[in-house]
């Protein structure tokens, strides 16, 4: 399976400081057993980055859906 890159991840985030806070909300969505919206068998930081890489993680995206800005 191809790598995920950090310039996947910022075509869909503003900089690299908004890339690792999203990432790291979005790891701790999937540890508490949030849905994954992409299909792999890798740890949830990776998941995590999969996620925002293919566009389906918005800014500030919480648990109920509803987005806020960060």
């Amino acid at each position: 399976m191809a790598r995920v890159t950090i310039e996947d991840c910022l075509d869909h985030v503003d900089n690299m400081y908004e890339l690792v806070h999203v990432a790291t909300l979005r790891t701790r969505q999937l540890l508490h057993g949030s849905h994954r919206t992409v299909r792999c068998k890798n740890k949830d930081i990776v998941t995590a980055l999969r996620e925002i890489a293919a566009g389906h993680i918005a800014k500030g995206e919480d648990n109920d859906g509803d987005t806020h800005q960060t």
